[in-house]
């Protein structure tokens, strides 16, 4: 026999039909596409990041958590577009001086966008306050698609590293976590900004008339339907469109024709894109009886409305308002996200082949000012909103995922330094490329940030999470008892198990004619959405000297209704509710009070009061109606952060342990209920019912 070894040889399966058609595999794409470059480990397969399915994924646990949880930041969102909302709904609720037709300054197209969430919400559960928790997941669910396609865009178009750190910022960002969901303008804006970046980070070039075409009618949509000051941000994207190569390459002699083809196409875009005003226009014309044009109104306000008129009116905040708001939402984050474009001019000293190995000619853009143009529309946004006295958290949403997104590439050019340092140290690129250093420095920083957001979100839920917990109590808790104390509601055996306890029917709560009040409290009522029908809500007189929303009119003779012509009698047949038509003469645009809009404090069944019982404040018209155990008793009692007698660090920031939280003092937010009205309507509904109480 033969003593030479034997060899298998194993073959992969074939197509036995048609081996010719047998095909090799396609080879991977190439890891070194965007305008970010890795330098370290160049041959070696791309780090891993998350496909668009597990970012969504991801991102809608947090989001929808975000949805549940978080708190009602502004007294804005409430009465200027829940409120609205609400009474397209239900045919009631309070109307603000912006929705009066005289000045009309909010969008009924904006409003009615978000019409059928709380619809379906509403089939389902059968209850206006799921109605409230549904159009949120429905915000909530946009906001993570639109991130998604815009972590991805930087993945493909930027660099994989760079998307995987924006990926987490947005995932546990404090800032995201209060705008993703908020009923807003300014959150409209920063999902349309965000899908409008996802197009227009990709270069533009002479073939690609759909990133021309999708980001400026993105653009445009935010700016229209949304937010028409959230047009700035386009800026950047108009200056390249028009003036930069970006993946041309244009010979000297070809500039001018070059440039006539992009402005064409770029105003050819944009004709397209003032098409999106039709419907709009047509919208707020039905609602408002008269021809409208909402974002012209709020330019004219706001920029040209006098010395009498305008923002400032309801309150200016110094030039580092929105620095130190940044810090709290953002921490670490934002210090990265300004250091963006300083970093990129480090870079391109200390470490230039991070962006390509080229040199640009003179017929070619630089991968420097490409990055430069999107790492602009942050600088520009903070430095528009600095610049004016009225400041506000959400006027800053548009730009949030931006923020991130400045971030991101930050850290990403940070570490590039550190690896060009070690490399200049050891002499030793292999060295580099086995080393933790850098991958640690990442880790540490999005870990870091991501703790001390989520410390942020618990504080802003522990300490201002009352207003709702209160709203949702009195649905929940106080109501039943009164039901039950006059026997609307059937005996539940104890034993019963919860799954099959019948559902609460708060119906018979409206023969109570019940009236809860808001008094100093007026700006963090959470709206009628979740406050059960029947009840009224009514303001009492505090320190406030401003101007109170009033009541929608929930029936008017058509006489009564300012009518404006053609649109005015479309309206009779095509608008919801004409009593939108309605010009209330309560209502001014000078923020001055109008007493008709409060009720004696004697007319309160119920009343809603934070009370400092370590540090009281009262006045005449704020007194201390928690202690007044004569007239009101305690329904229920929410602790509420004294921030003013608060250690700085513990008020900003939720910290864990008696030791910390020691250093915080706490109010009680509270529910109070007016003993003698309360007990007299129980006895006059039981009498009228025949029931025992």
């Amino acid at each position: 026999m033969s003593a030479q070894p034997q060899v298998l040889r194993f073959r992969k399966p074939t197509n036995q039909e048609n081996p010719e058609e047998e095909k090799p595999k396609p080879p991977p794409p190439s890891r070194h596409t965007g305008i970010l470059q890795d330098q370290l480990r160049r041959a070696q397969r791309r780090p891993w990041v998350p496909s668009f399915s597990l970012a969504v994924r991801l991102l809608l646990l947090i989001r929808v958590s975000g949805a549940m949880y978080t708190n009602i930041t502004d007294c804005d969102e409430v009465y200027n577009f829940w409120e609205p909302l609400h009474f397209l709904d239900q045919g009631y609720g309070f109307q603000t001086w912006e929705l009066s037709p005289k000045y009309a300054l909010r969008s009924w197209a904006y409003t009615l966008l978000h019409y059928l969430p709380p619809q379906v919400a509403k089939i389902v559960a059968g209850d206006k306050r799921a109605a409230f928790f549904g159009l949120r997941i429905f915000l909530a669910t946009i906001s993570v698609l639109v991130e998604a396609k815009f972590y991805r865009t930087v993945v493909e178009k930027i660099n994989d590293r760079v998307g995987r750190y924006l990926l987490f910022f947005l995932l546990f960002s404090a800032g995201m976590w209060n705008a993703s969901s908020a009923f807003l303008p300014s959150t409209f804006a920063m999902y349309t900004t965000a899908l409008a970046c996802s197009y227009a980070f990709v270069p533009s070039s002479a073939t690609n008339d759909n990133r021309t075409l999708a980001a400026t009618l993105l653009f445009a949509v935010g700016g229209i339907v949304g937010w028409p000051f959230a047009l700035a941000l386009a800026i950047p994207f108009i200056f390249e469109e028009l003036f930069v190569y970006s993946a041309d390459t244009v010979a000297p002699e070809q500039r001018v024709p070059w440039m006539f083809k992009r402005a064409v196409r770029l105003l050819r875009a944009g004709l397209l894109a003032s098409f999106i005003f039709i419907p709009v226009i047509a919208i707020d014309s039905l609602a408002y009886g008269k021809l409208t044009i909402v974002p012209w109104n709020i330019v004219r306000y706001n920029i040209f409305g006098g010395s009498e008129r305008g923002p400032d009116l309801y309150g200016t905040e110094p030039w580092n308002f929105y620095a130190n708001n940044l810090m709290l939402n953002f921490n670490l984050l934002f210090l990265f996200a300004m250091l963006s474009l300083p970093a990129l001019a480090v870079t391109y000293v200390v470490d230039r082949k991070r962006l390509g190995f080229y040199t640009p000619t003179a017929e070619q853009s630089s991968p420097f000012t490409l990055l430069a143009l999107r790492l602009a529309p942050f600088y520009l946004w903070l430095g528009i909103l600095t610049l004016q006295a009225h400041k506000e958290e959400r006027f800053m949403f548009p730009a949030y995922p931006l923020i991130c997104f400045n971030a991101a590439v930050c850290t990403y050019l940070v570490r590039g330094w550190m690896e060009v340092a070690y490399i200049k140290i050891t002499k030793s690129p292999y060295k580099a490329s086995q080393s933790l250093i850098f991958s640690n420095f990442t880790f540490s920083l999005v870990v870091a940030s991501s703790v001390i957001s989520l410390m942020r979100i618990l504080a802003l839920w522990h300490y201002y999470h009352a207003p709702l917990a209160v709203s949702f109590e009195f649905q929940m808790t106080e109501l039943p008892r009164l039901l039950n104390a006059t026997g609307f509601l059937p005996i539940v055996p104890a034993d019963l198990p919860e799954e099959d306890q019948p559902r609460i029917d708060l119906t018979p709560i409206k023969e109570f004619d019940l009236t809860l009040c808001y008094g100093k409290e007026w700006y963090r009522f959470p709206g009628h959405y979740l406050v059960p029908n029947g009840i009224k809500v009514e303001f009492v007189k505090s320190e406030f000297d401003g101007m109170l929303p009033r009541h929608f009119e929930e029936s008017i003779p058509e006489d009564d209704i300012e009518l404006g012509g053609v649109f005015a009698k479309l309206a009779n047949r095509w608008w919801l509710r004409p009593q939108t038509r309605f010009v209330p003469k309560d209502l001014n645009d000078l923020n001055k009070e109008d007493p008709s809009h409060y009720v004696p404090v004697d007319q309160c069944d119920y009343l809603v009061d934070l009370d400092f019982p370590l540090h009281p404040s009262t006045s005449l018209n704020e007194p201390r109606y928690a202690v007044q155990t004569d007239i009101w008793e305690r329904a229920f009692c929410q602790p509420f952060l004294d921030a003013s007698h608060s250690f700085i660090l513990t008020r900003m920031f939720w910290l864990p342990g008696e030791t910390w939280q020691s250093r915080n003092e706490f109010g009680d937010y509270c529910l109070l209920r007016n003993k003698d009205r309360v007990k007299m309507k129980e006895l006059e509904v039981a009498r009228r019912f025949g029931r025992d109480v």
